[in-house]
C-alpha cells in the first residue's frame, strides 16, 4: 500500500488524505469574511436594495414581440415609452419563446392619461399581432401592481427564516453540541447577510421569487457544515484522554477528510443552478426563473465555502475557550517536544496557539466520550 505522503495532491485529495492547513489559517479566513461582511452590511445600509415592482407597485405593460414588421425588440418598446412619458421604465424585459414570446414593461405607477396615449403609440409605431395574426390594439394589456403583496411575501419569509434558524439551534445543540450549534449560525447568519450583500452592490433586482430563493440555500448552507461536524465528532471522541493530536489537528483532519466531498456536492449542486439560468432564462425568457436563480447560485457558492472556511475554524476558537482541551493541547505539544527536534518546532506552534486562546471560567467533567456533560 503507497504511503499517503508519496501520493499526488490531487489523489490525496480524492481519497481524504490532504493535508491543507485549514484551521492553522484561521486568523486570515476570519479577516476576509469580516472584511467581506463589512462591506455587504455598508451596501445594505447605505445602498440598499433595488425592489421590484412587486415590493414598489407600479403598472406593467405586456404586448407580444412580433409585430406586422417582423420581430419588435425592447429596445424599440422603451424608445415609444421614453417617446410618450418622457423617462425610460425601471424594466424592460423579453419572456417565453416562439408564438408565446412576448415583451414586459415595469415602470412606476401611470395615470390613465398616461396609460392610454401610451398603448395608442405602442400598437400605431409597433403593430403587435393578436392571436389571429393581424395587428391588434387588444394584444397591448395593462395593469396596476401593488406591493402589498411582495411585502406580505417578504413578512411571511422573515417568520420562516426566524423559526427555521430557531429549529436548526436546537437540533444541533441536541445532535451535536453547544459549540457546533453556535458556530453553524455564525457561518448561516454570514450566508444570508453576503448574499444579500452581493444583490445590493450589483443592484440587482429584488422580487418574492428572489426572496423564496434565499430560503431554499439555507439548508444547503448547513448541509455542508453537518457533515463537516459529524466527522470532527468522530475525530475528537475520547480527545481528552489521548496525546495523539489536538482539538484543532482533528478539526482539521475532518476538514480534509470531507474536502472532496464538500466540493463534488456543491458542484453537482450547481449545475442545475446554472442550467435554470441558460436554459430558463437565456432560452425560455423566463425572468422569473433567473430571480430564483441568481440568489441560488450566490448562496450556494458562499454556503460551501463558510462551512470550509469559517464554520470549523470558529468552532475551534470555541472548544479552546474550555480549559480542559487546552490542557490537552499542552500535554501533546510536551508530548512532542520530548521526541524530536521537528516535532519541538510544531510543538512551539501548538504552545503558542493555545497560549493566545482565551481561558474559560471553569471546566466541567467528562463522559466516556470526552465530551462534556450537561
Amino acid at each position: 500500500m503507497t504511503a499517503p505522503e508519496r501520493l499526488s495532491g490531487w489523489t490525496r485529495l480524492t481519497t481524504g488524505t490532504a493535508d491543507v492547513d485549514i484551521v492553522g489559517r484561521r486568523r486570515t479566513w476570519y479577516i476576509g469574511f469580516a472584511v467581506l461582511v463589512g462591506i455587504c452590511l455598508l451596501s445594505l445600509v447605505f445602498r440598499g436594495f433595488n425592489l421590484g415592482i412587486d415590493f414598489t407597485g407600479g403598472s406593467q405593460l405586456q404586448l407580444p414581440a412580433t409585430g406586422a414588421g417582423g420581430v419588435i425588440s425592447t429596445q424599440q418598446v422603451e424608445q415609444v415609452y421614453q417617446g410618450v412619458i418622457g423617462s425610460p421604465p425601471e424594466v424592460t424585459q423579453a419572456v417565453g419563446s416562439g408564438a408565446a414570446a412576448s415583451i414586459v414593461v415595469q415602470s412606476e405607477p401611470l395615470t390613465p392619461e398616461q396609460l392610454i396615449p401610451l398603448r395608442d403609440a405602442l400598437f400605431t409605431q409597433l403593430q403587435p399581432l393578436g392571436p389571429d395574426g393581424v395587428p391588434s390594439a387588444a394584444a397591448i394589456s395593462d395593469s396596476q401592481v401593488s406591493g402589498t403583496w411582495g411585502g406580505e411575501v417578504t413578512s411571511q419569509a422573515l417568520i420562516a427564516l426566524a423559526v427555521f434558524i430557531v429549529l436548526v439551534t436546537i437540533f444541533l445543540a441536541v445532535y451535536f453540541e453547544r459549540a457546533m450549534a453556535a458556530a453553524a449560525l455564525v457561518a448561516l447568519v454570514n450566508d444570508i447577510v453576503v448574499t444579500a450583500g452581493v444583490y445590493s452592490i450589483i443592484g440587482l433586482e429584488v422580487t418574492p421569487a428572489t426572496v423564496i430563493g434565499l430560503l431554499t440555500i439555507l439548508g444547503f448552507s448547513l448541509y455542508d457544515t453537518v457533515v463537516v461536524f459529524d466527522k470532527v465528532r468522530e475525530n475528537a471522541r475520547g480527545l481528552l484522554k489521548r496525546t495523539r493530536r489536538t482539538y484543532a489537528e482533528a478539526a482539521n483532519l475532518a476538514l480534509n477528510q470531507t474536502l472532496m466531498r464538500s466540493l463534488n456536492t456543491s458542484l453537482i449542486a450547481i449545475l442545475p443552478v446554472l442550467g435554470l439560468l441558460v436554459i430558463g432564462v437565456g432560452l425560455l425568457g423566463v425572468g422569473t426563473l433567473a430571480d430564483l436563480a441568481l440568489v441560488q447560485l450566490v448562496g450556494m457558492i458562499t454556503g460551501v465555502i463558510s462551512s470550509l472556511l469559517l464554520a470549523t475554524p470558529l468552532l475551534v476558537d470555541i472548544k479552546l475557550r474550555d480549559k480542559r482541551f487546552r490542557d490537552q493541547a499542552l500535554r501533546v505539544a510536551a508530548r512532542r517536544a520530548r521526541t524530536t527536534p521537528e516535532d519541538g518546532a510544531a510543538a512551539a506552534d501548538t504552545l503558542a496557539v493555545v497560549s493566545s486562546s482565551r481561558p474559560s471560567t471553569a471546566s466541567r467533567p467528562t463522559g466516556k466520550t470526552g465530551r462534556a456533560r450537561r
